[in-house]
């Protein structure tokens, strides 16, 4: 990953980047001007997808949750460009990618400074034929086979040490062949033990959970979570 001071903050860019990257390519009204959106995807905030030089991107800007949402909803304290939350995320990312995880593609990451405080926003590469479990799990079943594959995949992630603040089924991707895990925001390496991974296991199950009562006929059960232990006790 390289930095480069610009104007108003710093540019993060990975080896997948195009040159000539620009602050406004982490503007949605930019790409809009470029007919370059492709599609979105609406949950608290919107997150588009874009297709520009030959690559199909996701754009995604950096949002407070909770109560203090209501008065800084996208401000942030700056301590350090390494810490901020694009820079930290987007250097996550290359270090899985690198060691082939099933992770997105990290482009480039955007910090603009405002003082004592910062914005910031992410560019990755959007994963083809893929949907997150929710909207797969509302049309389909997985196999036994698959619903291992998943425990196995998350077993690898976390005997690698990586820590998912934000482990639930819509940031699982599945295209039909592979698993994969997205949105690394205040994700970390950690040292392996038992009572963080665990956290993690016990918040995807509770997401599961809220996902079936919200929608009862979503292709989840105890004996789908029963195949996944298996594959992550494996």
């Amino acid at each position: 990953m390289q930095l480069k001071k610009i104007p108003q903050g710093y540019i993060a860019t990975c080896s997948a980047c195009p040159d000539g990257i620009t602050p406004q390519w982490f503007s949605a009204d930019f790409w809009q001007q470029q007919d370059a959106i492709e599609g979105q995807s609406c949950g608290r905030y919107t997150t588009w997808f874009i297709a520009s030089h030959q690559q199909h991107w996701v754009l995604r800007h950096y949002y407070r949750g909770g109560l203090i949402a209501k008065v800084c909803h996208d401000s942030y304290l700056f301590s350090g460009i390494n810490h901020t939350r694009a820079v930290a995320e987007l250097a996550l990312l290359e270090q899985l990618y690198q060691e082939q995880f099933p992770v997105p593609k990290p482009i480039a990451a955007h910090v603009q400074r405002r003082g004592i405080s910062y914005r910031a926003d992410i560019l990755i590469e959007r994963i083809d034929n893929a949907a997150d479990l929710v909207a797969i799990l509302a049309k389909q079943t997985l196999t036994a086979s698959q619903w291992q594959q998943l425990g196995q995949t998350l077993a690898k992630f976390h005997q690698r040490g990586v820590y998912h603040a934000d482990l639930n089924a819509k940031n699982i991707l599945f295209d039909q062949q592979d698993f994969y895990l997205i949105d690394f925001d205040r994700g970390e390496l950690r040292q392996p033990n038992k009572q963080w991974q665990q956290a993690n296991i016990d918040r995807l199950l509770r997401s599961f959970n809220k996902e079936k009562n919200k929608l009862s006929s979503l292709n989840f059960s105890d004996s789908d979570w029963q195949q996944l232990m298996l594959g992550y006790m494996k």
